[in-house]
């Protein structure tokens, strides 16, 4: 027999923050943008952003900008010679990257609050382990789980559920940070209320369906967040 719903009128409260990584704590995305943008024109074509922008966030299974170089020139690509050149440029380019305004003094008055933190990255681990070390911010964070620990990563809703489990509380009684569309889809899946940071890189994208989209996280509160998740979910929910 089909269990019967109830409606209540009682909320999820907010027990958890679930963060992106990637342009969210740490703006490692211009850095890759301008070095795979510099590839392409070093092979004749450019590289515009709303084109890039589709795998930020996720991974090149979603889209390729290797595959996408070769279908653009029609002939082999040297990427023996030419990807070293990138990761050189990316390099350079991150070199004095830190966190981005506000989010230690989130992450403080969270962990003050005993709010858990959690980060859910569509990068490797081993990308995630080094910035952890660079920045030492990992004491924040109660968990952090990348697209090793999954099948499938953002757009999926995968790594948010993951996140929610680990910590054992449902998606909707956390709330997700995220600067790009992939994690808001991944999130949305998920069922997880989120907050949409833009990076540079996202900046003017179309994020309809967020809770609310910050300029930055500066100045941001817990009890901010706490208002904003309270906002967007319903009053009245089905339980069974």
């Amino acid at each position: 027999m089909r269990a019967e719903l109830r409606m209540t009128a009682e909320k999820p409260q907010l027990r958890a923050l679930i963060f992106d990584f990637d342009g969210l704590v740490v703006d490692t995305e211009s850095a890759i943008y301008e070095a795979w943008r510099e590839l392409y024109l070093s092979q004749g074509h450019d590289l515009p952003l709303p084109t890039y922008v589709q795998c930020v966030g996720s991974v090149f299974g979603h889209y390729d900008p290797m595959a996408a170089l070769e279908a653009l020139t029609g002939a082999p690509v040297d990427w023996p010679v030419l990807l070293p050149i990138k990761d050189q440029r990316i390099k350079f380019g991150q070199v004095d990257l830190d966190t981005l305004p506000g989010v230690r003094e989130l992450l403080l008055e969270a962990r003050g609050q005993g709010l858990p933190c959690v980060i859910a990255s569509s990068s490797e681990r081993r990308h995630l382990s080094g910035w952890m070390e660079r920045t030492g911010i990992a004491h924040h964070f109660d968990f952090i789980h990348t697209r090793d620990d999954v099948e499938r990563a953002k757009p999926f809703p995968d790594l948010f559920l993951t996140a929610a489990a680990s910590l054992g509380v449902l998606p909707e009684e956390t709330l997700v940070l995220e600067d790009s569309l992939n994690g808001l889809r991944a999130a949305a899946a998920a069922g997880a209320p989120c907050v949409i940071v833009p990076s540079p890189v996202t900046t003017g994208l179309d994020f309809t369906g967020a809770t609310a989209i910050l300029p930055t996280l500066a100045g941001v509160t817990v009890e901010q967040l706490r208002q904003l998740h309270a906002r967007h979910v319903p009053a009245e929910r089905a339980v069974s």
